[in-house]
């Protein structure tokens, strides 16, 4: 009987083991298939260049230095890359295609990984209160939306405040996440101080023990001083209710823009003290690379990033994974 118990107990433990394996696959390859338009940009003709060949030419890592510049990974992290796998061809340890991209995917996992921080809740912290910011049309109010649902679905209490009181559609839209998946959302009328909005959701949060407060901001560009002061007003208000918050000041930069992410993250960061990035639209782009201008510039986690339009789309940034999955979505 003992024998059978313990036979039972370790299919149901291959089972869950199997669906594990099953959902990072499929976590992976929705990865990939967001990151093929970057991914092809820059290996495109990679594979073919060295077919034949018996070494790497220097015209060779030149079309690689281009394609990395074009998929906006920026000057300094090209020129990191670049210099190291000249470094490594002068040792002769660069003979073929597979020893090259194997040397590439160090090189950009060198890159990535320091800012690899995922975004850690802490429970002492109640309502933990992550404050979005963003530029209008980076897809913040969505990301809201999902990450509500992801915090939910790992047992946390989420309440959403709609402090983009600018645009009528912005509250609307995360009262509808709201009333979609159980969540309260704490708003004002059309044209409501932001700050007064998001005071009384840190209020209300703290009177219902909620875990987690997403508290949504209007979208504004880095050059905007009297809406970036607003945001400083935003803070300081939080602040009067708790002294630690906000817990995360979270900016979502759209990638299709390239280079324009990196100023904008640069100069809201001079401003507010960005404390993670999320990246969103990396599946409409062969911009993503610009995630490496990021993290060679700037020491800010990147916690998420967005490679579709489904929930499951916005995924915690691994660094590893994501330049796997990069390299070899070209290939495919």
């Amino acid at each position: 009987m003992f024998g059978f118990r313990k036979k039972k107990e370790k299919a149901a433990s291959a089972e869950i083991s199997d669906k594990k394996s099953e959902n990072s696959a499929g976590l992976f390859s929705k990865l990939r298939n967001g990151l093929s338009k970057t991914g092809t940009a820059i290996s495109s003709g990679m594979t073919t260049v060295f077919i034949g060949k018996k070494k790497i030419e220097d015209e060779d890592l030149e079309e690689l230095e281009t394609n990395l510049l074009i998929a906006d990974v920026g000057i300094e992290a090209t020129n990191q890359i670049i210099n190291d796998l000249m470094v490594r061809i002068d040792k002769n340890e660069l003979n073929d295609v597979d020893s090259l991209m194997k040397a590439i995917h160090e090189n950009m996992l060198n890159i990535l990984q320091p800012v690899a921080r995922p975004l850690v809740i802490d429970a002492s912290h109640q309502p933990t209160v992550i404050l979005m910011i963003g530029i209008n049309g980076a897809g913040k109010t969505t990301t809201i939306g999902k990450l509500a649902k992801k915090f939910q679905a790992e047992g946390k209490s989420v309440m959403l405040a709609a402090g983009d009181t600018f645009r009528a559609a912005a509250v609307e839209q995360l009262q509808v996440w709201g009333e979609r998946n159980n969540i309260p959302v704490v708003s004002q009328a059309s044209g409501a101080d932001t700050a007064s909005v998001i005071y009384d959701a840190v209020q209300s949060a703290k009177a219902k023990n909620i875990d987690i407060l997403l508290a949504d901001t209007a979208g504004r560009l880095h050059t905007q001083d009297n809406l970036m002061e607003e945001l400083k007003k935003v803070k300081r208000v939080i602040q009067k209710l708790d002294n630690t918050a906000p817990h995360e000041i979270m900016l979502v930069i759209d990638a299709s823009i390239g280079q324009n992410a990196l100023i904008q993250a640069k100069q809201f960061n001079e401003m507010l003290g960005v404390t993670g990035i999320t990246v969103t639209k990396l599946d409409g782009t062969a911009k993503g690379g610009i995630l490496f201008a990021i993290a060679q510039n700037l020491d800010i986690a990147i916690r998420f990033i967005g490679v579709g339009e489904g929930i499951d789309d916005l995924q915690t940034f691994d660094a590893d994974a994501f330049v796997s999955a990069l390299l070899s979505s070209s290939e495919n």
